[in-house]
């Protein structure tokens, strides 16, 4: 009797909180589901918040409409162990109800590539009960076929006429700062074709300089000079945007700076940018001395996901015998060879790793000879970096605090000085790169594919190239690289620089006099 009367009261008060509820509680619990069973692969769950035979259309192609049935959704989610979670985040935008009929907005982030993307679904409430009957994403289809997985790159030039562009910041998915190696820092609008120069610059940026190769050691001589003369430029480097740009209007600059004695240096700027004037322009990082010749000088710089300034510094010898000893880039009180870490306003971490006492401020790690490219793997947030070698023994290492690259005790290549054995400091450990080319690359800029053009492509590294003109897909699986690609083998042109906008779009900078923006479009879109 006693068991009764207290199920009785458990199911009197059931059903008092279910009646409770309105109907915004209910079509949470149903949108839930949906997110639950896609996010922790439970396709009986995705199915219980359908309206059985539920149309969802994926995506609008150029002229095709691709739609399943919610039964067919569902089944994707069987492939993998029920309860192994997916690299995806969902959360209720908003819900709208009207009568019997809702329409809510939820949303999905892919931690690991940085994407967003919404789905907007249509409710009925049938028999008492909400349902999902319509769902329309902004989300692209995951290739279901072998000839729907190989990707047909393209090329579509955006724009043209750019004096050797490094390095490109995109404001927007329109805007952009593009800076020329051998020209301005420019302001442009990649739909009206707008280019605009940025004013309040420093004016002791490096430019031209003859080389006579034939007495092997860098300097600056006249056109007569007899031997052989190659012509080596410097000027604008790395474009880079503050983490916090939309509330400080931070940009940062490396360039190529230069003495009364035409001697140059790596040196780092920033600076608040006002439509197209600079100011409040103040020095970070000089890497002095001050040396003769225009060449690796490294420049590259990248925030970090622990929001610090990385910045390589090019060795800036030519030939290898040149070097000291210690060599430059191992001796850690010279700044040239190094990998630089600083606080945004150019003071130096607590955490930075110890050298020593006698160690240079910032420094973050050494061994490098003329690394130019910096990118963060999304899905590790460690940065991998590029690294030109001499004769090959082009590399890409992932950044460690303190590590020590091994230029030049150690490379994947040969030397320009014959026989050259410089003697090792006792006790140095080497750092072995993750991937090196067997033939000369002269890898630049490169990025992490995170864009929807090209889904075979995500977390792909997309490696720009000088020599030869090369562009290379990387596919890694967190430290390793599995395979290498080479695009465009038809199509080759001197490559600086590797962007992804904020919609996806990859963009990359042709290294020329008429410098080009390129756009790379999928063909089978």
């Amino acid at each position: 009797m006693k068991r009764a009367t207290f199920s009785s009261i458990l199911l009197l008060l059931f059903s008092l909180s279910a009646l409770g509820q309105t109907d915004q509680d209910l079509i949470k619990e149903v949108i839930n589901k949906f997110i639950d069973g896609t996010t922790y692969n439970y396709p009986d769950t995705i199915t219980s918040a359908f309206h059985p035979g539920t149309s969802m259309f994926l995506y609008n192609g150029s002229d095709t409409v691709w739609s399943v049935t919610s039964e067919e959704y569902a089944s994707w989610y069987s492939r993998r162990a029920p309860g192994t979670p997916n690299d995806r985040i969902g959360s209720i935008s908003s819900i709208d109800v009207v009568l019997d009929v809702a329409f809510a907005k939820v949303q999905f982030i892919i931690p690991s590539f940085g994407n967003r993307y919404y789905d907007l679904l249509l409710l009925k409430k049938i028999q008492g009960e909400w349902k999902i009957v319509a769902k329309c994403t902004s989300a692209e289809p995951i290739p279901q076929t072998p000839q729907e997985m190989r990707a047909q790159p393209v090329k579509e030039t955006v724009m043209d006429g750019f004096d050797r562009p490094w390095s490109m910041a995109l404001l927007s998915e329109e805007e952009a700062i593009i800076a020329e190696k051998d020209g301005d820092l420019l302001k442009v609008n990649t739909t009206t074709k707008r280019r605009q120069k940025i004013s309040g610059l420093p004016d002791d940026v490096g430019r031209e300089i003859l080389i006579d190769t034939t007495m092997h050691q860098p300097g600056v001589f006249p056109s007569s000079t007899h031997g052989q003369h190659h012509s080596f430029n410097a000027g604008w480097f790395q474009v880079l945007l503050d983490p916090d740009f939309a509330e400080n209007s931070y940009i940062y600059l490396s360039y190529a700076a230069e003495n009364e004695e035409r001697a140059s240096t790596t040196k780092v700027i920033r600076g608040r940018l006002s439509g197209t004037q600079l100011t409040d322009v103040e020095t970070l990082f000089l890497a002095e001395p001050y040396s003769h010749g225009l060449f690796h000088y490294g420049g590259g710089m990248i925030f970090g996901s622990d929001g610090k300034l990385y910045i390589t510094i090019g060795e800036r010898n030519f030939y290898e015998h040149l070097n000291p000893v210690p060599p430059l880039s191992q001796d850690i009180t010279d700044k040239r060879g190094k990998i630089i870490r600083i606080n945004p306003d150019g003071s130096i971490p607590e955490d930075n790793p110890e050298f020593g006492p006698n160690a240079i401020p910032g420094l973050y790690a050494t061994g490098i000879r003329a690394s130019q490219g910096l990118a963060i793997n999304p899905a590790t947030e460690k940065i991998w970096f590029s690294e030109h070698g001499t004769i090959q023994g082009d590399e890409l290492n992932i950044l460690t605090a303190g590590a020590n690259y091994g230029w030049p005790h150690r490379t994947t290549g040969s030397y320009r000085t014959e026989n050259y054995s410089p003697p090792i400091i006792p006790g140095t450990d080497f750092t072995n790169p993750v991937y090196f080319w067997d033939q000369t690359v002269a890898p630049t800029g490169l990025t992490f594919y995170t864009g929807r053009e090209f889904p075979q492509w995500e977390g792909n590294l997309i490696v720009p190239a000088l020599s030869k003109g090369s562009l290379w897909r990387i596919t890694v699986e967190g430290d390793t690289v599995i395979s290498a690609e080479e695009l465009f083998i038809d199509d080759r042109v001197r490559l600086r620089k590797a962007v992804v906008s904020p919609q996806g779009q990859l963009y990359l900078l042709t290294d020329e006099e008429n410098g080009k923006l390129i756009r790379v479009k999928n063909a089978k879109r």
